[in-house]
């Protein structure tokens, strides 16, 4: 199992419109091959700030079949213009 965690630093303003485009994008990653499970964490202290929580079967599934899936266009889609900058990402078994 890998658990992937993406820092989020969204838009000031616009946490509760990204947590809408979240919801609507959670099922595109739950039906990619490999993913056990989404999630975001908000960071209390810095409510800018989310984590995104993926837990995948193996990395591959994640850097290999998902990134190159239109369900991750569509998620860029959905959750980009919300974004603050670039996500920062931190992959562990």
């Amino acid at each position: 199992m890998i658990i992937e965690r993406a820092r989020l630093t969204i838009k000031a303003g616009e946490e509760a419109a990204f947590e809408a485009a979240y919801s609507e994008a959670a099922p595109l990653f739950l039906r990619a091959s490999g993913c056990h499970g989404v999630r975001i964490e908000r960071v209390l202290e810095t409510p800018e700030v989310y984590y995104l929580v993926v837990d995948w079967e193996r990395l591959e599934d994640h850097t290999e079949l998902f990134r190159n899936s239109a369900d991750f266009q569509e998620w860029r889609r959905l959750a980009g213009p919300h974004l603050a900058s670039p996500p920062g990402r931190r992959t562990r078994p």
